[in-house]
């Protein structure tokens, strides 16, 4: 496989790893600006949907208030990770894993460019992409993905996306007829996607196995 464009959270590195208390002022900013329009219970479903889905996705989807989605834009937007993390403990497969490799994720920029430094996997990546939801040119993955392939001339039959979100990447592969393989991290629901993996290692078992 030539080039490989892989997502970060629950694909690379557990979106939990990012500890909570890094996250408590959002979560503090959003609940302070809930006037009960929201109900508890379903305000806690809905901060325990940060860990997989995008904050934009997670506002509309639980139906927050205007002040709600602002109060935690804003918070979100400040906070950046400044500890080590590990992520998955197969990273060091990594570098053997296609001939060119490039991540796209989607979140706040500065939270997730400071995730990819806290892992130190930045030199395995030609190019990292954030689908920055606070920019107001955002153009999302699946724009992305054809930008960076008319970049770097690379023909889709020579690109392949991992990722686990049914509903981001692996959505946006299909759209462009590109093949994709989903990692089934812990957590992750098993979706449509070209094949199937368990871990980084299983991958490249499968990509050593393709013609």
């Amino acid at each position: 496989m030539r080039a490989i464009i892989f997502d970060l959270d629950n694909c690379l590195a557990p979106a939990s790893e990012v500890h909570e208390s890094l996250v408590e002022p959002v979560f503090a900013a959003i609940r302070g600006a809930n006037r009960g329009d929201v109900e508890p219970d379903a305000l806690d479903a809905a901060l325990r949907d940060f860990w997989v889905h995008a904050f934009d996705v997670v506002a509309e989807r639980h139906g927050f208030t205007p002040a709600m989605r602002d109060a935690g834009w804003r918070a979100f937007s400040e906070i950046e990770v400044r500890a080590p993390m590990r992520g998955y403990g197969d990273l060091d497969v990594l570098p053997h894993l296609g001939d060119r490799r490039f991540l796209v994720t989607s979140g706040f920029r500065r939270l997730q460019e400071s995730k990819v430094r806290a892992l130190g996997i930045g030199a395995h990546f030609e190019e990292l992409l954030v689908d920055a939801i606070e920019e107001p040119d955002r153009r999302g993955k699946e724009w992305l993905f054809v930008d960076l392939m008319t970049r770097h001339a690379l023909p889709r039959d020579d690109v392949l996306v991992v990722g686990d979100n049914p509903d981001s990447e692996l959505a946006a592969a299909e759209r462009l007829g590109l093949r994709a393989v989903q990692i089934l991290r812990p957590g992750v629901v098993r979706a449509r996607a070209t094949a199937h993996v368990a871990d980084l290692a299983e991958l490249r078992a499968m990509l050593d196995a393709w013609p």
